[in-house]
């Protein structure tokens, strides 16, 4: 029995998970703002799933919104500002008496959907997630390649790549840099370039769902500005799947339409990369906070 925790800027998902991948036991609580009451929660929300589960796990992975530094180990560019500059999985090991690994979140999803998910049987998978911000992460015969920084899959802090004249100079990122592919393909990018086009205020999944020609063309946009940004991670690892989640990847056919521009942006005379959609969505996460032991 393992245990995967998600610990999410507005809730933390506890799951006690079989070898098989069986979920056994879940529980969600609300995020504290604070460090020691978000060790506090960790602690309960699993003390919670075992209680549920009848069983102890023996060890504990969690996905956090940043990264642990591979030169300190502490975490660094989380949202959920309160980990940054902490050695937060040593100190929920010494919490819990038992051992914990942590990884990047969008790492988690990845290992997760090529476990047993959309990239399940793939030699190589990249696992894209486009919400609030946009990661990734890259697993490789099924491990997760983290990499000697620990930014492996940190895509969305490069640039736009084949960036046009209207899109320079790009948008500015809260990295300190401007037009990462961040600012343009996540769900807040998607927004802002429909007000751009002159389009009222409204969230991703309107702009999606809706059929006005101003939303079109932002979708359309959207779709060729994510192919450029894929291509070029095609053009460096050449996975075998590349596996959509967070909430943009539910708009209609978006997985179809970028696995259709592909062949325009790859440095390749095929391109056989098949781009899809998650299978476990919302629970991908944590399901792969529980894998990080399995990948050993």
């Amino acid at each position: 029995m393992r245990a995967g925790i998600d610990l999410g800027g507005t809730k933390i998902e506890a799951i006690l998970m079989d070898s098989a991948g069986a979920i056994r036991a879940r529980t969600r609580i609300p995020t504290p703002k604070s460090y020691p009451d978000c060790l506090a929660a960790l602690e309960s929300a699993l003390a919670e799933g075992e209680r549920q589960a009848g069983a102890r796990a023996a060890r504990i992975g969690v996905g956090i919104p940043g990264s642990p530094s591979a030169g300190t180990g502490l975490v660094r560019n989380a949202n959920s500002t309160w980990l940054n500059g902490r050695p937060f999985a040593q100190d929920l090991e010494r919490a819990l008496g038992r051992p914990v690994r942590a990884a990047n979140d969008a790492n988690c999803f990845a290992l997760s959907e090529a476990t047993d998910g959309a990239g399940a049987g793939a030699a190589s998978v990249f696992g894209v997630i486009l919400g609030t911000g946009c990661g990734g992460g890259v697993v490789v015969d099924g491990r997760l390649l983290q990499g000697r920084n620990g930014v492996g899959g940190e895509w969305g802090h490069n640039p736009l790549p084949w960036a046009r004249a209207d899109e320079h100079p790009g948008p500015a990122c809260w990295c300190g840099k401007t037009s990462c592919l961040e600012t343009w393909v996540s769900g807040p990018g998607l927004e802002e370039d429909h007000v751009r086009r002159g389009g009222a205020p409204r969230s991703a999944a309107e702009i999606a769902a809706a059929d006005d020609a101003l939303s079109r063309a932002a979708m359309a946009a959207h779709a060729d500005r994510l192919a450029r940004g894929l291509a070029s991670v095609v053009n460096v690892i050449d996975p075998d799947v590349i596996v959509l989640g967070g909430g943009v990847s539910n708009a209609p056919n978006i997985a179809a339409r970028v696995e259709a521009l592909l062949p325009a942006y790859v440095f390749s005379d095929v391109v056989r990369t098949q781009v899809v959609r998650n299978m476990h969505g919302d629970s991908s996460g944590v399901r792969g906070a529980a894998w990080l032991w399995s990948a050993d």
